[in-house]
């Protein structure tokens, strides 16, 4: 087993986007191409976030600020960087900008064939909250929704809104 890593997790900027495309290629059947990651990032409550060792891009993250959840909406690691703590590492970056009184839960859809993502998230706090029928409009595969909520009775964690 390798070791695990540090990574440094940052906004995504234009320059990210050749590994980050590598990284999405190599992890879905049916991945987003540069126009759908553009399309998502101009929009005002979007965020991508890359994590980076080493002067390289090893994951990233797309995701959506609502009112009283962050909606994630393509998440992957480089196979390379698997089971080394780098998806931790960024689902705990995303934690940390719940609070008790505005954000309150992530959420994400992870597709029922792909059992190692259920484990993975199961084993980081998150819970399946329903299966959303036909969610995947590419094979119009059933959806787990995943949930992951601020412990009750947790104190207000300080974050920036990156």
């Amino acid at each position: 087993m390798s070791l695990p890593i540090t990574v440094h997790v940052r906004w995504m900027v234009r320059r990210d986007m050749p590994e980050v495309l590598a990284i999405e290629h190599e992890s879905f059947g049916l991945p987003w191409c540069e126009e759908d990651f553009l399309e998502q990032l101009k929009r005002r409550n979007c965020i991508g976030m890359v994590a980076e060792h080493a002067d390289r891009v090893v994951g990233f993250m797309i995701y959506e600020l609502h009112k009283t959840k962050i909606l994630v909406l393509d998440f992957a690691t480089h196979p390379d960087f698997r089971r080394r703590g780098v998806g931790r590492q960024m689902l705990a970056k995303l934690a940390g900008k719940l609070s008790s009184h505005r954000r309150t839960r992530v959420v994400l859809a992870v597709r029922e064939t792909n059992v190692a993502g259920q484990l993975f998230l199961r084993a980081a706090g998150y819970r399946a909250t329903r299966v959303a029928r036909g969610y995947f409009d590419d094979t119009g595969e059933d959806a787990f929704v995943m949930r992951y909520a601020l412990p009750e009775g947790a104190a207000v964690l300080q974050g920036d809104e990156s």
